[in-house]
């Protein structure tokens, strides 16, 4: 229904505004009001008012839910007063905004200074929207304008940010920010080609008008099964059609794509080269690079050799400090021994710390509890088929143990998750030192703690490059594991997450990950690891008429089954084919490192490449996340999630 000129289509109550900036909100510091979408004037606007401003149900009309599938405004019991933590920047600043005057209710000026606050915005002067991180009490929104302001944060506290995008998204184009998750970018939309894209796009629900429908009921998948279509999706979307063109009709082909928007074609490759790969570098091969002083020579020429053949044995020893950037590829034999006692220092220091916490401290300390009972469960069930850590009173066992406590100190704020055993298992195999091991996992952990992080947006992004470059390389692959709901390529989340280590035998994770450490070919060789080994199953997979459930366990049974010289032969090939192609998409050639990322204020393309290369030992550190990127950055669509606190 309408009136008086507008129609509420949404309304929510229980969204305050915290006025005070200190850790614990009062009540005096909480103001209780309504959020509102209007439809105004052939406008909408976007309407928040505290309690005693908001109107009543008699005042304002909206629409409820009826047999014909409208939207729904129900009533939600008030749950008891837990404000809990929240950021500083998500409290309103001193500087109140400026109310608009175009707001949907009727009456008199505020009777209270609560009445100040009530906003109304235009959502057209929206720039982008923030989400609140994941485990608070609540949920937030922060909503920046065109103008560059930030309107104040709205604070859920009875559940309801979801249901707003949901509605939000039936008038403008929600899209994520690669660089921070939780920041989606605001553009209109047209209509017409909104309609035509989803048509042709087939993504979304056939009776569903809004961005985010599929994505509502399985986004993981949702985003990368469908990600080779995504960028079309967008050129359509954002692409005026020329006049008189037909809405029932996908838009006409352009040779000047949307900028910022990589098309995601049919890639003609040339033939796959054939690769050998060479022995081993041995020891009195790695001699002959050695200065008198100690110091390594010809050093590109060494890990080019590496790459293609591997290290001896009796070389890993010595090689994989330097591959793993505990020592200098330049420095001399006495600079690497000061190196050494310097580090053994460090070591030991931050072993002290945890060593030093008694039985009685650590029961107030659950954090500290709580990671050594997970890396003692851990530590307890790791390579136990290995002679080096066979036994119940292996030595190894508790120097594994050691070296993962002490991680803990080295990096608080990542402390120990599983898998990370995994990881140092090979190590201190090889290394056969506690102070160097630790080390070494340190130089490890440099290239891949990103795959440890809670939000897993790391993984997501590798497993979407991995997909970018599978539909380059085989298209017709990717459209079966789309047909059989394997799109998403989530059988390939343990490779990558501790990078094949329970796929291949012991020794052969060894040369593996050896090679990777070298950063040859290019960044980002573990994803064409992954290319060949479905390359090699994919006859299995397709003429097999294998289901979801069938390619899974197919995939789970290949482990010790792989040849690793077999595997990198293959991969390097991949790696050869996809270089040689002149017409290679830009987005691509990111992944392989073959050029650079566009700068912010470039377009970007849609995927943007992995901050894991093994070519150097610390990676870029991603920006802060509360820095907004620019609007032109590149873009996902929305993977809408479940709402934080309340909304869960």
């Amino acid at each position: 229904m309408e009136g008086a000129g507008y129609r509420v289509v949404f309304e929510k109550g229980g969204v305050y505004l915290h006025t005070s900036a200190k850790k614990y909100q009062d009540r005096d510091s909480l103001i209780a009001g309504v959020i509102r979408v209007v439809e105004k004037d052939n406008d909408v606007l976007l309407h928040w008012a505290p309690v005693e401003e908001a109107g009543d149900s008699t005042q304002i009309l909206f629409s409820k839910k009826d047999s014909s599938g409208g939207d729904s405004c129900t009533s939600e019991e008030e749950p008891t007063f837990d404000p809990g933590y929240e950021p500083d920047w998500a409290v309103i600043s001193t500087v109140r905004p400026q109310p608009r005057h175009s707001e949907p209710t009727r009456g008199a000026e505020p009777s209270s200074p609560q009445g100040s606050w009530a906003f109304s915005v235009s959502l057209g002067e929206l720039k982008s929207i923030r989400r609140s991180k994941p485990g608070l009490s609540w949920a937030y929104l922060v909503l920046v304008t065109q103008a560059g302001g930030s309107l104040p944060a709205l604070h859920f506290h009875r559940g309801g940010t979801r249901a707003l995008l949901r509605v939000l998204s039936r008038y403008l184009l929600l899209a994520s920010s690669p660089q921070d998750s939780r920041l989606y970018l605001v553009f209109p939309h047209d209509s017409s080609a909104l309609s035509t894209s989803f048509h042709h796009l087939q993504l979304f629900d056939q009776d569903s008008s809004n961005v985010v429908s599929r994505f509502l009921q399985d986004p993981y998948s949702t985003t990368f099964s469908s990600f080779s279509r995504v960028t079309n999706f967008f050129r359509g979307a954002l692409q005026p059609q020329p006049e008189g063109a037909s809405s029932d009709l996908p838009p006409p082909p352009d040779d000047e794509p949307e900028p910022g928007f990589e098309v995601i074609s049919c890639v003609e490759l040339g033939p796959r080269p054939t690769v050998e790969r060479g022995p081993p570098v041995t020891e009195e091969e790695w001699m002959r690079h050695m200065s008198p002083e100690g110091r390594l020579q010809q050093v590109p020429e060494l890990k080019n050799r590496i790459f293609s053949g591997g290290l001896s044995p009796g070389l890993r020893r010595e090689a994989w400090k330097f591959l793993l950037g505990y020592l200098s590829w330049e420095g001399t034999a006495e600079e690497h021994k000061a190196h050494v006692r310097k580090k053994t220092d460090e070591y030991f220091r931050m072993k002290l710390q945890w060593k030093s916490v008694s039985p009685e401290q650590e029961r107030r300390n659950s954090l500290l509890h709580g990671y050594r009972s997970l890396i003692e469960r851990d530590v307890s069930r790791t390579d136990r088929n290995n002679k080096f850590y066979e036994g119940p009173e292996n030595p190894g066992l508790g120097l594994l143990n050691d070296i993962l406590l002490t991680y803990c100190m080295y990096h608080f704020d990542l402390g120990y998750v599983q898998g990370m055993s995994d990881l140092l298992s090979p190590i201190l195999y090889v290394i056969q030192n506690e102070v160097d091991a630790f080390w070494c996992f340190c130089g490890f952990m440099e290239l891949v703690q990103g795959n440890f992080e809670e939000s897993q947006e790391t993984m997501k992004r590798q497993l979407g490059c991995l997909l970018l470059l599978l539909r380059v390389l085989d298209p017709p692959l990717c459209d079966f594991l789309d047909s059989q709901d394997s799109g998403s390529l989530c059988f390939c989340f343990r490779w990558l997450l501790i990078w094949f280590k329970r796929e291949f035998p012991f020794l052969d994770v060894l040369r593996l990950w050896e090679v990777l450490w070298t950063g040859l070919p290019g960044p980002n060789l573990h994803l064409l690891v992954a290319c060949a080994i479905l390359d090699m199953e994919r006859d299995t997979l397709m003429l097999s008429g294998f289901g979801s459930n069938e390619i899974l366990k197919h995939i789970n049974e290949l482990t010790m089954k792989l040849s690793v010289e077999d595997v990198l032969t293959r991969a390097e090939a991949l790696h050869r084919q996809l270089t040689a192609c002149p017409e290679l998409p830009h987005n691509v050639q990111e992944i392989l490192g073959l050029a650079q990322p566009a700068e912010p204020h470039s377009p970007s393309p849609t995927v943007s490449p992995l901050p894991l290369s093994p070519t150097r030992a610390v990676p870029s550190p991603p920006p802060p996340a509360d820095t907004a990127p620019q609007p032109d950055s590149s873009l996902e669509i929305l993977p809408e999630e479940e709402d934080d606190g309340a909304d869960s």
